[in-house]
């Protein structure tokens, strides 16, 4: 993939009224001019040894497509920026829009050393025709674990309650009432990808269908499920409750201690997916008790 340089960025930017006309994201309505022009310039403001992370270029390197996740300060949120789906990051602007629209909303939760959540990304978030079905039928969202662990905790319940696993990329239908009714784990695109029988492209159809066909009986199901979820979740904090204390954390130290993989860094398992969450531990644990192996283990990994 060749590098758009700081001229052809600079040139894409001073021919900004051209472009105001629309994100270019198939499916999906026109940004308005302002939204498009700080989508403009904050993908000229990237520097000249920016490479758009995605298959849809333009000729001279630039992104075909961009969204509105461009503007976020996650690693992995950026990297769905150039998808020809129509992100949003989470917040109440999307939920306003499937309320105004009456649409459902999918949302997307992975991390960035997640291999599956990279799968899904190529496989249906970069294929136009997916992302044309999502932008028309759907509000969608995409949501790194790491920054936001606490939406990714209600989520999972659901998820595991609705499916009996759990995983990542995590794939979730809602309501505009941030409700789920249905939701998995990685989806292939299409039926007969990788010996599945239902894809993604089709789970998208049928449970848009649903949204639009069943309103009682999806709005039903997202409220049982809901329901159970803050039960499961009221029953998780009683049993934990108490103040966090520096022994817990200590021992949160001890724990990975044991498990971590001196050769390879992370821990001694299969397949790794290093999270940030443990390297954030160690190194203020090391920051804390100036304890060496913390930092060790924070660098091999």
């Amino acid at each position: 993939m060749k590098r758009w340089s700081g001229w052809m960025a600079c040139a894409w930017l001073l021919a900004a009224p051209l472009a105001a006309a629309g994100p270019g994201l198939p499916g999906a309505a026109p940004f308005d001019a302002e939204l498009a022009k700080r989508i403009e310039q904050a993908v000229a403001q990237q520097g000249e040894d920016y490479v758009p992370r995605t298959r849809h270029l333009n000729d001279d390197g630039s992104p075909r497509h961009t969204n509105r996740l461009i503007f976020e300060s996650s690693p992995y949120l950026r990297q769905h920026a150039h998808n020809p789906v129509n992100w949003f990051p989470w917040g109440d602007e999307a939920f306003a829009l499937a309320a105004e629209l009456g649409r459902p909303v999918l949302m997307s939760i992975g991390y960035s050393t997640c291999h599956w959540c990279h799968v899904m990304e190529e496989e249906s978030f970069e294929d136009e025709e997916i992302a044309r079905y999502m932008n028309e039928h759907y509000i969608s969202i995409k949501v790194d674990r790491e920054e936001r662990p606490d939406l990714d905790s209600v989520y999972m319940s659901a998820v595991q309650m609705l499916s009996g696993r759990g995983g990542w990329p995590m794939t979730t239908w809602l309501n505009a009432n941030r409700e789920p009714y249905f939701g998995g784990t990685y989806f292939p695109a299409r039926d007969g990808d990788r010996g599945s029988r239902t894809g993604f492209l089709t789970l998208l159809r049928q449970l848009h269908a649903a949204y639009q066909e069943r309103p009682e009986y999806v709005a039903a199901r997202a409220a049982e499920i809901s329901a159970r979820v803050r039960t499961t979740l009221q029953n998780e904090s009683s049993a934990g409750a108490g103040p966090l204390t520096w022994a817990m954390i200590d021992s949160a130290f001890t724990q990975l201690s044991r498990a971590f993989d001196a050769q390879r860094g992370g821990l001694s398992r299969a397949p790794k997916f290093p999270s940030t969450m443990p390297n954030r531990l160690l190194l203020r644990q090391h920051a804390r008790t100036g304890d060496a192996r913390a930092l060790e283990m924070a660098r091999a990994t």
